[in-house]
């Protein structure tokens, strides 16, 4: 009897991101999905003329848009405006875009041992897909001040698990997300079994101190005073195991919040975990 090989169509896939001043995260961005995606098929919006070319580009998609100046919400608008715009266009040609603040990083869970592009394509998609958000941090009476030069998940172990981070940042068709990429207009969201959104904007609090301390004296003093919610968790909560992923996974699947109905809820609980061991292979 013969078996017939399955065979996938890959599909294409961009990812698209904006970004001002951070080139750190922005190089972290591109090596990631390009070697997931290749780097042509990223795209960067560069919030403004005088923003520098992150060193390892290559041939990644950049394109530099004057630099408004707008209050912080207007702001957040009109960035994600400019990047429905670019989504919408490049789903013409594009099966699936992913889009996300250059400190996020999708990953597909190793134990499917496929890859980014090879899991994605397997997927039926109805509209969007979102990875459990892991807002990882900082422990400070056990971890180190990051070395900039070595992968981020071999420096950090723990991390909250945050409905502010389960993103849908996968879309097959143009639609409307709303400022940083937390919610899709008139969509609900569809959490993968095995897909992660790992955030990393509270990774090493001496960075948060020196953008702090760009900001202005009040921003270091109010950091200083009172901390940072994602590091006080990770530093001072005891850390729940793995089986709380599929938890999180279940309650953000089911609960949505009342001032809030299309957007997950964790009925108030905000544990943290210990990352799996198996993320490390993603590179990151």
């Amino acid at each position: 009897m013969s078996i017939k090989k399955q065979y996938i169509k890959v599909k294409r896939i961009a990812a698209i991101t904006m970004s001002r001043d951070d080139n750190f995260f922005l190089s972290r961005w591109l090596a990631y999905y390009g070697k997931n995606l290749g780097t042509k098929n990223l795209y960067v919006l560069l919030d403004g003329l005088d923003q520098n070319v992150p060193e390892n580009a290559g041939d990644a998609n950049i394109i530099k848009l004057p630099h408004p100046t707008l209050s912080r919400c207007k702001g957040d608008k009109y960035r994600i405006n400019e990047l429905n715009k670019l989504a919408h266009k490049l789903l013409k040609t594009y099966d699936i875009v992913i889009g996300c603040d250059s400190d996020e990083f999708l990953i597909v869970d190793p134990r499917t041992k496929k890859t980014l592009v090879e899991y994605l394509s397997t997927k039926q998609i109805h509209t969007s897909l979102s990875g459990l958000g892991l807002d990882i941090g900082q422990n400070l009476k056990t971890e180190k001040t990051l070395d900039k030069q070595a992968p981020f998940l071999e420096q950090r172990e723990h991390a909250l698990l945050s409905t502010r981070y389960t993103k849908p940042v996968v879309i097959n068709k143009p639609v409307l997300w709303g400022s940083g990429f937390h919610s899709i207009k008139h969509h609900n969201f569809h959490i993968d079994k095995n897909l992660y959104l790992l955030h990393f904007g509270a990774i090493d609090m001496k960075m948060l101190e020196n953008k702090a301390q760009k900001r202005g004296t009040d921003w270091l003093n109010h950091l200083n005073r009172r901390g940072n919610g994602t590091i006080n968790a990770v530093t001072n909560k005891k850390t729940k195991s793995e089986k709380w992923l599929k938890i999180a996974r279940f309650l953000q699947t089911y609960f949505r919040p009342i001032y809030a109905l299309r957007k997950p809820a964790m009925l108030g609980l905000k544990p943290t975990v210990k990352i799996p061991t198996r993320f490390k292979k993603s590179g990151i």
